[in-house]
């Protein structure tokens, strides 16, 4: 076997602050699994983790395709992680093919060590062969380590398939390369697989095992990241089962979606859970209908919440006007893909904050958040229930492809009454009471249920007035609009200013939204590491946007937003500041506070990367030379 390391009897491990491990394969060879393993493993032991969920545009590409890697990528730390960091320092990878996509994605750093399944140097096809051995020598030349991993071989000798067992064994690997506690693994085995046989148990223990001892016979390098105990129970789960989670804390007890990428694993999580919490999960025929059944639902008397995509999202549109007209509280979450139309299914964007905002027919005002990080996916479900029940109002909850897969630990929830709604009011409706009898400042009227005594009334999505009657009158359309409108404005009012990462004033100001929070304050920490003057302000918020937004952007001479949506660059020669197209949220802040915001965006589809980050931001502050390097 080509440039494999001799045997080292002991191994002084290097002591590492931090990380980034990808493990790449075809599909259906357990990559990701492995890679959420590894870093289960780590957070268990006390470190910082965050992970990315490396998956291919097609559900099944062909094997052995440069474009079809799957796999994961994990960011160990010895602190807590909010990012994925920058390019890769080790790969595993179960082919060349897959491996040179990453490589020519620009995934990996130079002079990164690749373990590399060796199987194919000898393949019976001899181009296969050929291309591995071309493969290998390529990427050696380019300064990589190539280290070849017999998998398949020492695999077979303890499992019938080993396609379906290697992914364990490279755990193994990982584990003894990183100094994790191989109990640890074996009880994360057992986790995994606790709805399986004991035998599997047992196999997948075994390879682990295996890999482990192949690893401390054969390498001759070793890490150890610090790890710091933490005294408080943690939860390891990504954005989606986070969202899932707060809606069974919120106390909502209906959830109608019709499966869509990226956002379906949620339903996945509550339709083995929710029924034991007395919620149901219904999958409706189309994202319409299920955007209706929980109109629905949420009408006869508590909240129910739809989840969905960007192309769902757009399909829901009429019934989130019923929904606003007849001012019915509901949440949709929304996970964010690459777009537009199927756009890219499996990648991230955030490209749905204007069709969020404004995208209806007819004024239609609905709140909007963002959520952040994973445990912020968690407690913002819980938030939006209690902003849609107290104004009767739409609250979209905006995710992404980023989150929804990511995996990071936080503090477990404790469990507060007051996340729930009350309980139903049956109470008989006081005489003269109107269903639509709107409260002139805030805007929010008494919301009528279902079988109240004296409530009965006739709920329409047309116009209409306070009684709820169908009307066209000039006057009282206006006037419900108004109404509906002076809700935002209510909201607003009890909403705190956003906080700024870094100096309170400063020569640049970068605003985020999203997933980007942990990226962009990583890349603001490590420029005022350089002494350089940069802050950042995260937004939460969307609609209505918090007080105090102006007068923060005006301690600073210039402001950015960093966002994953489109905005055009001045590199390109037709344009120019008269028909220069702004990202999402610098649009929105231009138009609203009449401030000269700049922007940069990314739609590649990946996460962000800090250094990345720190190379555009440098090019902004005043008094250098604004470049931009080409994606």
């Amino acid at each position: 076997m080509k440039n494999l390391p001799t045997h080292h009897d002991s191994r002084i491990a290097t002591v590492l602050d931090e990380h980034v491990i990808e493990i790449v394969s075809d599909s259906g060879e357990g990559a990701q699994r492995c890679g959420q393993s590894l870093a289960a493993i780590a957070a268990r032991m006390g470190n910082g983790i965050w992970t990315v969920e490396i998956i291919p545009a097609e559900i099944q590409p062909p094997a052995r395709s440069v474009a079809g890697a799957s796999g994961n990528r994990v960011r160990i730390g010895a602190r807590r992680i909010e990012s994925g960091g920058d390019e890769a320092d080790l790969v595993v990878a179960f082919n060349e093919q897959v491996l040179l996509g990453r490589v020519r994605a620009g995934e990996l750093k130079h002079g990164a060590r690749i373990l590399l399944e060796g199987m194919w140097r000898e393949h019976p096809d001899p181009r296969i062969a050929a291309s591995y051995a071309a493969a290998v020598d390529e990427l050696a030349a380019a300064g990589y380590r190539v280290i070849e991993i017999p998998m398949e071989r020492e695999c077979r000798t303890l499992v019938g398939d080993p396609r379906k067992g290697k992914n364990m064994f490279a755990l193994g690997i990982l584990c003894n390369i990183y100094s994790l506690d191989l109990q640890l693994a074996r009880d994360q085995i057992a986790l995994i697989f606790r709805k399986k046989a004991a035998s599997v148990i047992e196999s997948n223990v075994t390879l682990v095992e295996a890999g482990h001892a192949w690893a401390e016979t054969h390498l001759d390098f070793k890490f150890r990241i610090p790890a710091e105990r933490v005294t408080t129970p943690q939860i390891v789960v990504n954005g989606n089962t986070a969202a899932a989670l707060g809606v069974l804390a919120s106390g909502m007890e209906i959830c109608a979606m019709y499966p869509i990428t990226p956002a379906t694993s949620a339903s996945h999580y509550l339709s083995e859970v929710f029924e034991k919490v007395g919620g149901i999960v219904h999958q409706a025929e189309d994202e319409l209908a299920a955007c209706a059944f929980a109109i629905g639902a949420s009408y006869a008397g508590k909240c129910a919440i739809t989840i969905t995509s960007g192309p769902g999202y757009s399909l829901k549109q009429e019934a989130l006007g019923l929904a606003v007209m007849a001012e019915i509280p509901l949440v949709v979450l929304n996970v964010q893909r690459g777009g537009p139309s199927t756009g890219q299914p499996t990648k991230t964007e955030q490209g749905d904050l204007l069709a969020t905002v404004f995208g209806s027919h007819g004024d239609a005002p609905k709140v909007v958040m963002a959520t952040s990080t994973i445990e912020d996916c968690f407690y913002a479900i819980i938030t939006a229930r209690k902003i849609a029940e107290t104004f009767n109002m739409v609250v979209v909850v905006l995710s992404d492809a980023n989150l929804a897969t990511a995996q990071q630990p936080f503090a477990r929830p404790q469990f507060s009454e007051t996340w729930l709604a009350p309980p139903v009011d049956q109470s008989p409706i006081p005489p003269g009471a109107k269903p639509y009898d709107w409260d002139p400042v805030t805007g929010i009227a008494r919301r009528f249920i279902p079988g109240q005594p004296g409530g009965m009334h006739t709920i329409t999505g047309l116009a209409h007035d306070r009684n709820s009657r169908v009307a066209y009158d000039p006057v009282i359309n206006a006037e419900g609009l108004r109404h509906r409108s002076l809700k935002l404005a209510a909201l607003q009012r009890t909403l705190v200013p956003p906080t700024v990462h870094g100096g309170d004033t400063g020569d640049l100001l970068v605003i985020g939204w999203g997933s980007t929070k942990g990226v962009i304050e990583e890349a603001v920490d490590r420029l005022r590491g350089e002494g350089l003057a940069v802050s950042s302000m995260h937004l939460r918020f969307l609609q209505p946007m918090a007080g105090g937004i102006k007068e923060i952007m005006a301690r600073f001479p210039r402001v950015m937003t960093i966002e994953q949506n489109w905005s055009d660059t001045l590199e390109d020669g037709v344009i120019d500041d008269s028909n220069r197209r702004y990202s999402a949220l610098a649009m929105m802040l231009r138009a609203r506070y009449l401030v000269d915001v700049d922007c940069w965006s990314e739609v590649r589809g990946q996460p962000l990367k800090p250094g990345r980050l720190c190379e555009v931001i440098r090019g902004r502050l005043p008094g250098r030379q604004q470049k931009e390097v080409a994606s």
